[in-house]
């Protein structure tokens, strides 16, 4: 049980951490075109984030994939950029094509995600022989912190929206350009040529 806790709390920390905050911002962008009505798709944007998170996890951990830190920590940015640029043209839209979009997105994506976690997540779980157990415990983590973020997210939406009368596509649009605004930076900050 302590075992469980501590990868569960590791998996929970990691993506609220607002020092490190590229989960956060890219949540913010997939969740922020979809609403309270739409909980099934919600679940299935932060299970298919998990999921794609945790397999480029598994992946590094078995040393199957290694791919260059600088790259990642740069493509990682370029992920939220890219959501959030496709959410202001596409924010008039209101179509399924949009939300089936960002949970393609989401699964794409979170590889990239985990990749950027990957190393640490090799050197927390060091040689046990049982890395499942250890992953399954830490992706739990993740999916608790991210249905933490994306419920604040549809939450501060849901206020926008009907209390204070902001347009759908207003909300989408102002979010997004928040988001790509420190996406650029963290881009800027993380050239690797």
């Amino acid at each position: 049980m302590d075992d469980f806790l501590l990868y569960f709390k590791m998996g929970l920390y990691h993506v609220l951490d607002f020092l490190a905050i590229d989960h956060i911002l890219f949540l913010i962008v997939l969740a922020v075109v979809f609403s309270f009505k739409q909980w099934k798709k919600v679940l299935w944007l932060v299970t298919l984030f998990t999921i794609g998170h945790s397999t480029s996890l598994a992946l590094a951990a078995f040393g199957i994939l290694e791919i260059k830190l600088e790259l990642i920590e740069f493509l990682i940015p370029l992920t939220i950029f890219i959501t959030g640029v496709i959410n202001i043209f596409t924010a008039k839209k209101t179509s399924k094509g949009k939300e089936n979009l960002n949970l393609i997105f989401a699964l794409f994506f979170g590889l990239i995600h985990g990749l950027g976690f990957s190393n640490y997540f090799k050197m927390m779980i060091g040689q046990e022989d049982d890395k499942i157990l250890p992953l399954a415990e830490f992706a739990l983590g993740i999916e608790a912190a991210q249905i933490i973020i994306v419920l604040s997210i549809l939450s501060i939406g849901y206020l926008m929206q009907g209390l204070f009368k902001v347009n759908r596509r207003d909300w989408i649009i102002v979010l997004s350009s928040i988001v790509i605004g420190f996406s650029i930076q963290m881009m800027i900050d993380r050239v690797f040529w």
